[in-house]
Formats: structure tokens, sequence, C-alpha cells
């Protein structure tokens, strides 16, 4: 690192100096001659401290090796030459660089093998990294000692050559020079591994490839950079020294295990700087902050700025990048400061009877941070309140202790208090400060009259009576107390609630009178209780008024004649095979109730007769038919029933019981069971509703059935001209010797249903001259044995039945009168209406057959057309 053309010495590393002994333990301190131009560092490193012109009396000097133990002590002599300067004729010749030479390979001569070297290990090329040239820079030279027969091709692969970051690296291909292009940057890329191959002019493999690995050497090039700019901390008040505070971090880009990349810190400036100028420290290699000095006080000062620098070169002040960041030290607070009252006597006044009601407010001041628990403060009462009757909430905003009633206070007892009052912090005091951990203070509450309502007492209250006591009758007093002993105030009574109005109250004594008949069974008395509500108001400014409440427990007495339950029955006209059983309904309770005695009167003298009661207990009876047959109807018997109540209360009850007609289960089968049943008019009149809608809607079902039917039979007759079997010439057979030789079975054709039922035809798929599915018209019938002469009335009268045929098809079709068979007694119908001349017949009377015949009119006819 000689410059060359100033003819001097930069400030840079000159070289490594190396100590070795036999002891490799050896721990060896250097030391310069001339400290005030080179240092040697503990690891051997020369530097030039400055820059300076070299001369002679700078050209040497001397270094020191001194064993750290023992103190013995070595030195060597140190002598700078500066580099000659390169001219015209030195750059005519390429200086001299390293040569590396490719190793031999296997090869086979006269069957034998030749023994090889082995394989070099190239020792890495260190390169400085920023180097100013000139480019490209030629580093060493790869050789093969095949050059000299072979005419070879040098190359060099790997990233940095043929690889990405590509081009740095170039290899002359005939000379095997390798040179670099550009300045390298460590931080970038800190070391190259390249291959260099030798190939012949065939690109064949003459040598194996050898591997170059460069390194890049660093330079002091990348200041230190803080991992933030404004670092925060911490630190308790109080706090003693050595404390921790916080860490702050620096990184270099630079080499780490090198000088360049070697960090230390120290603390530029502290502001504060009260109490003292350096409250904290920092570990020059970890960047750990701790404090060094005793003070701090947040109350007096909460925060401190600290300027931190870290500097390279193991924080060397002259050489060395430095960077600065900033690191801000909150003191945080701790209870160092209870709180205090401000007053020593606090004073308040509640009305008697309030509650949740603010007495009076005490305020405290504490000097530590706001709104912390060694600010909140907690307040309790200490005396005075022995039973608890008031209470201390703290304000969570401005800290003071509100002081409420929690239990009523009745003036007429106690008309002051004078509390003893106490307020500590959440957390307890810090140790070591020297205060009372708590300060007390008096609270006197002065207690203000008021007027307070009337009460009954008891109440409710109770008393019994019997039912049925007249009107008139006093039953109790009911009079109310007023609390305010020191009010001469009077009372008067109304009566509030009384449902059945049997009561009436004197305003000024508060008797209680009857002016009503007391019933137990009134819908009014629940469980035998009658509850009436009656108001106190007193004179007094407000006027107050209270509540009280008579509950009357009413005695029953035998005032409720039973009567017959239920009260309608059906049963069957014979005594077999039901009876009816029957009980009493008394609004009595015991003992004025059950057990109830059953009877029948003895007039009419027809309830004896047709009827018989039997008791089964002392609350059901059994009644049943005592004849053998009673005729069907409604009838009301006449039941005698009495009661156990002393005396006994008895009744005539009337049963009214249907008899009719029963089937063998003893269920009545009559009409009328629907109304003995309970049936209603209404009942009755939905249910003939309802059969009524269902007709109607089975009438509807069946003539939409009707209608399809008909729109079916439409669809049939449009057939497919194909299937048409009118107008067709068909050839049955050659033509024989009459229908005397035919003997068709016309069986089948008289009678087509019976060969294929309706039932099993596809619908919608029916012959044309087949018999409609409908119910077919009546057409005349011949007689057994017709005469000759009343053929044609024959067919007129089935004419006039096809016209007037509603199923019959709108066009012309086959229409089966009756059938000709072997041995006809009809004979011949060629016979009918023709001329034995042979000649054409008249037609014309076809257009009086109607217009199912008016196309075999207008084709036979008269006329020429």
């Amino acid at each position: 690192n000689v410059l060359k053309s100033l003819g001097g010495i930069e400030i840079c590393r000159l070289f490594t100096l190396k100590f070795s002994n036999c002891n490799g333990k050896r721990k060896v301190q250097y030391e310069s001659s001339e400290p005030a131009d080179f240092k040697v560092d503990e690891d051997g490193m020369v530097y030039a401290v400055r820059s300076f012109p070299l001369s002679s009396e700078h050209a040497k000097f001397l270094i020191y090796a001194q064993d750290k133990e023992t103190q013995e002590k070595w030195q060597v002599a140190v002598k700078l030459s500066l580099k000659p300067t390169l001219t015209e004729d030195s750059v005519k010749e390429p200086p001299e660089v390293e040569e590396i030479v490719f190793p031999r390979q296997f090869s086979k001569h006269s069957g034998h093998l030749q023994r090889q070297k082995r394989d070099w290990v190239i020792p890495p090329i260190n390169l400085p990294e920023n180097s100013r040239g000139p480019f490209p820079q030629e580093l060493v030279r790869i050789r093969s000692d095949r050059d000299k027969n072979l005419s070879l091709r040098y190359s060099v692969t790997g990233p940095g050559a043929d690889q990405p970051p590509t081009g740095i690296f170039i290899i002359n291909p005939i000379s095997g020079q390798l040179s670099v292009t550009k300045p390298l940057d460590r931080e970038q890329i800190a070391r190259f591994h390249l291959r260099a191959h030798a190939v012949d002019i065939n690109g064949n493999q003459v040598e194996n490839p050898i591997d170059i690995v460069i390194n890049v050497i660093d330079m002091n090039d990348n200041r230190p950079e803080f991992l933030h700019q404004v670092w925060n901390g911490t630190v308790p008040e109080g706090s003693k020294p050595g404390t921790y505070v916080m860490t702050v971090t620096a990184i270099d880009a630079d080499d780490p295990n090198a000088l360049n990349g070697m960090l230390r810190y120290r603390i530029l400036s502290q502001a504060p700087s009260t109490p003292s100028p350096n409250m904290f420290t920092i570990n020059n290699e970890t960047g750990d902050i701790i404090t060094v000095a005793a003070g701090l006080d947040r109350e007096k000062v909460q925060q401190y700025t600290l300027i931190i620098q870290a500097t390279d070169m193991e924080g060397n002040p002259t050489y060395g990048l430095s960077n600065t960041a900033t690191a801000i030290i909150t003191v945080t607070d701790v209870n160092d400061n209870p709180p205090e009252f401000t007053a020593m006597t606090f004073y308040g006044e509640v009305p008697e009877n309030r509650v949740d009601v603010i007495v009076a407010n005490l305020t405290v001041t504490d000097k530590d941070q706001p709104h912390t628990p060694a600010w909140n403060a907690v307040y309790r009462i200490s005396g005075g309140d022995p039973t608890g009757r008031f209470a201390i909430q703290t304000d969570p905003n401005s800290n003071d202790g509100l002081v409420t009633v929690v239990k009523p206070i009745d003036f007429e007892t106690n008309r002051m208090f004078v509390l003893t009052v106490a307020a500590e912090n959440q957390v307890p005091l810090a140790k070591g400060i020297q205060h009372p951990p708590q300060s007390t203070a008096t609270v006197s509450v002065t207690v203000i009259d008021v007027n307070e309502n009337p009460y009954f007492a008891p109440n409710p209250k109770i008393i019994r009576q019997e039912e049925g006591l007249h009107a008139g009758t006093m039953l109790t007093t009911f009079t109310a107390q007023d609390p305010d002993r020191y009010m001469q105030q009077n009372i008067r009574y109304t009566k509030l609630s009384d449902p059945a109005n049997w009561l009436k109250i004197d305003p000024v004594n508060g008797q209680i009178t009857t002016i009503a008949v007391l019933d137990r069974e009134s819908p009014n008395v629940k469980n035998n209780i009658y509850n009436a509500t009656f108001l106190a108001s007193d004179n007094g400014i407000p006027p107050m008024s209270g509540t009280g409440t008579l509950q009357i427990y009413l005695l029953d007495i035998n005032d409720n004649a039973p009567q017959v339950l239920p009260q309608e029955a059906e049963t069957c006209e014979t005594p077999d095979p039901n009876s009816i059983n029957i009980t009493a309904l008394d609004y009595d309770i015991d003992p004025n109730a059950g057990p109830f005695a059953f009877d029948l009167p003895l007039s009419p003298v027809t309830i004896k007769r047709n009827w018989t009661i039997t008791r089964l207990n002392g609350d059901f009876a059994q009644l049943n038919l005592k004849i053998k047959f009673l005729e069907a109807g409604i009838y009301e018997v006449p039941i005698i029933i009495t009661d156990s109540g002393n005396p006994p209360k008895s009744n005539i009850s009337i049963l009214r019981v249907k008899v009719c007609q029963c089937d063998s289960n003893g269920d009545c089968t009559d009409v009328d069971r629907i109304v003995g049943a309970g049936l209603g008019t209404g009942a009755i009149i939905a249910i003939l509703l309802c059969i009524i809608i269902l007709l109607i809607l089975v009438l509807m079902f069946v003539v939409w059935m009707k209608r399809r039917d008909k729109e079916r039979q439409a669809k049939q007759l449009l057939i497919d001209p194909e299937d048409d079997v009118r107008d067709n010439i068909l050839k049955y057979d050659e033509e024989g010797g009459g229908e005397e030789d035919q003997d068709y079975d016309l069986s089948q054709l008289q009678q087509p249903d019976t060969v294929e039922p309706d039932a099993i035809k596809p619908v919608g798929i029916r012959r044309m001259d087949e018999r409609p599915i409908h119910a077919e018209p009546q057409y005349p019938v011949r007689s057994a044995a017709p005469h000759p002469g009343d053929i044609g009335d024959f067919i007129n009268e089935g004419l006039k039945a096809a016209d007037n045929d509603p199923t019959a098809p709108p066009y012309d079709s086959l229409l089966v009168f009756d059938y000709e068979g072997s041995g006809s007694t009809a004979g011949s119908l060629s016979s009918l209406n023709s001329s034995s001349s042979g000649g054409e017949q008249d037609y014309d009377y076809l257009n009086d057959w109607g217009p199912r015949f008016k196309k075999l009119a207008d084709m036979y006819g008269g006329g020429d057309d």
C-alpha cells in the first residue's frame, strides 16, 4: 500500500507482522519505535498513522515484541521502500505475475500407467475491494505444460465469469492471463470460486479443471449504522447505580472479524445534566446503558436524552468511521410520595332514611404520576361508624374520596356522626421512603330530620272470623304509628282496597266494621283469606302516608246445600249393560261437606218406580233403571242429597237423564244421541254443512269424469288415415261360390268386445267401427222370424236411432245392424229394391235418410255427375 505518484505513505495498512516461537502459548504485545508514524495492533497488523513523505528518516523503524507474562522482549527492523513509478517502457513489458501450471493427467504408454503428480491446491488469491485499477488488472497466469506440443485454449467458469454476475473476471484464451475488470465490493460478494479449463483446438479437455478462489479483502468503506435512530428506554426513579436501562445496537457492513467491523460505543452528551452530568454510562462493546449515579427523581427530571456514538476500527477516533443515535430514557414513577389530605376536618349532612347520596367530598394531593397505582388513593373509615352506614368510593378522575350513605339513618336515633378516615395508595410506598404510609382526617356528618311515613304494626294483620257475620259488627282496630317523635302530627285512616265492599274504617281511631255479610265462598276469598288494604296519612309537610293490609281468615259454616254432579247423563232403555255414577258438589269445606247421603223423593211415584239409587261410598252413588224397559227420551230425575254439616243441609237436585237405544256395547245408536251428548245447535249445523259440501264435491267429480270421457271419445275418432279401414281395397281370397261357400265366424264381427275386453285395451286406441265405451242407445231388434217385407222399416228405425245417438261418430262409419250368416231366413240382400232386369237402381231416396247418407246420395243419386 505504498503511494507511487506522491512518493509518500497514506493512512492505511502496510503489512502484517507474525511472531513464531517454539511455545505457541505465548501472549505477545507489539510496540512501534515510532508510535507517531506507525502503529502495530495485537494481531500484528502494521498501520501508517499519518501521511508523510517517505524519506530516509522515515524509511526505517523498529517493532518490539514483548511477552506479557515473562516480559521477555524481541525486536525486528523494518525498512520501507517505494515501488518504482511505471514508465512507457515498463508498460510495454508486462509485469511478472504468478504462473499456475496444470498438473499432468494419467496417460497410458506402452501398456503401462505413468504416475502423475498429485493435484495442486492453489492458494487463494487476495484482492482488495474498491481497487482504483487500472482495469483490467492482471491477477494470475494459468498455463499447461502441454502448450509446448499442442495449441491450447484457456477458459474460466463460475460466478463472476460466465455466471451472474458475469464479466468480472476474464481470461486470455491464448496466454491464460486471468484479470479482473472492475472494482470489487466485499459487502456484496466476499469470495469468488472459479474453475480454470484447458482444451485443445477441437475442444477436447487436456487437463483437469483447477479451482481458483479469490478472496475480496475488506476495506473500511462502511460507517456503522444504528438499527434505530431513536431508542426509548425506562428506568425507575431512585434506582441504584449499576441498574440496567437499555441496549442500543449498531451494525457495520464491513467484515465483523476484522477491525473494519469492530464497533465501540460511547455517550457523547446527556441532557439535562442534573443532578449529575454523568448519570449513565454505556458498555463500549455491547451497547448496554446503565446508571452510574444516584439521584433519579421523576418529580424533578422525567426524561433524559443521550447522544450515543458508534465507531468502527475498535473505536479509533483517528481513522475509525462513526455514526450517532439518540437514546431517550424515561424515568418511571415509584410510590415515593403518600397521599395527603388538604384539610384536617371535612363537613357534610344527609337527610334521614336516604341512601346512595354523597355526604362529603374528601380531597388529597399526591406528587406521584397521576392515574398510576402510586397516585391512586384508597380510602377507608377507621372509626366513628360501628354499624357500617357509610362507605367511601374513589373518584377515578380527581382521586377524591366520596363519602356515601349505604344504610338508612334514623334522625330519632342518631343526629350526628364523626368519622375518622385514612387515605393510602393502591401500592405500598417504596422501601426507604421516610414518610408515613397514610394520611388521616375527620369527617363530621349531620343528620337532617324529615317527615317519615306512618307504618302499620303488624303488617299484615291477621284475624280469624266466621263467615256469615252480619253488617255493623266491629271486627278489630287497625292503627299506624308515626316514627317522627319530635313532630306533633295527626294520623287519619282511609280504605284503599276492599274487593267485596264488606268493610269500613273509622278515620280517627282506625276501628274496622262490617257493612255486609262475610261469605267465605265469595270469589274474592282466596284460600279462606280475604285481603283489605288501608291507608294512614299524617299532616306533616309534606304529608306522608303508609299502607297496611288486614287479612281476615274466614271460618266455614254450613250455609251451602249440596248439588248433584254431573247434571246431565245418558243410559240405555234397559237396566243393562250400564248405569249412571253421580257425586255431589258442595261449596262448603270439611266438615260441612261430605260424606253425602243420596235418596230419591217419594213423589212423583214414577221416580221410585222407574229408578233406584245405590250409595257406593261417602261421595259417590249409582243410579240405575228399576224396570226392565224405559222408552227412549229425556227424563228429569230429582235426587235428595244431604251433607254432613251440623246441622246438616239437604237439597233436591235435578239430574237430566237421556234414555236411548243402545248397541251390544252399551252405546247409544239413535240420532238424538248428538243432542243428548251435549252437542249444541251450532255444532249440529256445522256437521250438516260439512256433509253438504262433501256431497257437492262428489257431484262435481262425477260431472268432470263424464266430460273427460266425452273428450277422450272425441279424440279417439281422430285416427291416423293409415288406420282407416274405409275406402280401401282389401283382398281376402279369390271369389268363390257365393256366401253359402264362405263359412265365416260372424260372431267375431257381431261381438267384437268379447275378443278384446275394454279393460285391457290402451286408452284412446280403438277401432272406428267398434262399439263405443259409453252406454249404447236402444237400437231396434229384429224379431226371431221377421217377414221379408219389414226389413225396410227395420233399417229406417235403425237409421233414426243412429241419428239421435250422441255417441255416434260425426262421419260415415260402419254401423252394425245385424249379421247375415249361413242359413239366414232373410235370404240374399241383393234382391232388396233391385230390378230383375239388372238395370241401374235409383238411389235418390238416400237424400231422405239424413245428413249421414248425404255422401252416398251425392255419389249414387240422380244426375249425370
